[in-house]
């Protein structure tokens, strides 16, 4: 381990993780480098997101009983979070991503991940940025799990906006993404029920599980199936992607999976944590604290 500098990343280096604030870290990555980004920052709402991770465990002194009379205990584990809220949003976010054009290669695609809170914004500040034309897709997240709001229509959806640096040159491997059933399939040929269908800009896919296998006990963690067909579609093999908000890691792990490379950055500590025990075990880790424990 040693201490982040200006010029952490090389093209031809190991798969990396850096803790450290992003912007200084992507002011010192060289221009037009990576031909993929997806950013999921902080969606601004104004609170502490948390989770503690929970496991019932078989103890004498439980007070629950389970399989063949067993008694249980409920054990909490660590606690993981981040504070979720900022007095300017916007002027900690648009420097990054001007950083984020920059280093975007001239085929590159942008994913940026927020809701329905600053999306709006976003959307202005992108087209600004990149131009209107290189605008691609806005992707509506759909999942139906949690609390249900009585006053107002529960928001159910995350907006992923979709820009290229080029909108003549880019990367979309449309063959490559996984495939969808169709929600009809009586009105389509059993050829085309068969293969699926190529996903619109409207995915549904649940969350992560709490009680499922990819459950890291990050706050916020994203599903892997979301990542996957991102990065299916918008790379190639081989290519870099980067993830400068990278929580739990799943863009690494799921980059890894797919036989792309990866930089990941995030400053809090939980999330390095995290992704030491996650992410393949040739991944270097650059911090300026103490070495992860895998």
């Amino acid at each position: 381990m040693s201490k982040p500098e200006s010029r952490v990343w090389e093209p031809g280096g190991p798969n990396l993780v850096v803790q450290a604030d992003n912007l200084p870290v992507l002011r010192g990555l060289p221009e037009a480098s990576f031909p993929l980004i997806y950013v999921d920052p902080p969606f601004n709402t104004g609170r502490t997101q948390a989770r503690q991770s929970i496991k019932t465990a078989r103890s004498a002194k439980g007070d629950r009983i389970g399989f063949q009379g067993q008694s249980y205990q409920t054990v909490k584990g660590q606690l993981t979070g981040y504070d979720d809220a900022f007095d300017d949003y916007w002027a900690f976010l648009e420097p990054r991503l001007e950083q984020a054009w920059r280093v975007l290669a001239a085929n590159g695609t942008l994913y940026l991940h927020l809701d329905y809170r600053e999306v709006h914004y976003a959307k202005v500040l992108l087209d600004a940025l990149f131009g209107r034309v290189c605008f691609l897709n806005e992707i509506i997240w759909a999942y139906d799990y949690g609390a249900r709001a009585k006053t107002r229509w529960p928001a159910k959806h995350d907006n992923i906006l979709v820009y290229v640096k080029d909108p003549k040159n880019y990367v979309f491997n449309a063959a490559a993404v996984d495939r969808e059933p169709y929600m009809a399939p009586g009105l389509v040929t059993p050829e085309k029920a068969a293969l699926g269908k190529l996903p619109t800009d409207v995915w549904w896919h649940t969350i992560v599980s709490p009680t499922g296998k990819e459950k890291t006990g990050y706050a916020t963690q994203k599903p892997e199936g979301i990542l996957r067909r991102i990065i299916q579609a918008s790379s190639n093999a081989g290519d870099w992607v980067l993830d400068f908000f990278a929580g739990s890691g799943t863009t690494g792990a799921v980059a890894a999976q797919l036989g792309r490379r990866f930089l990941l950055v995030d400053s809090n500590p939980d999330a390095i944590t995290t992704m030491a025990q996650r992410l393949p075990t040739d991944t270097q880790f650059l911090t300026s604290g103490s070495p992860p424990t895998r």
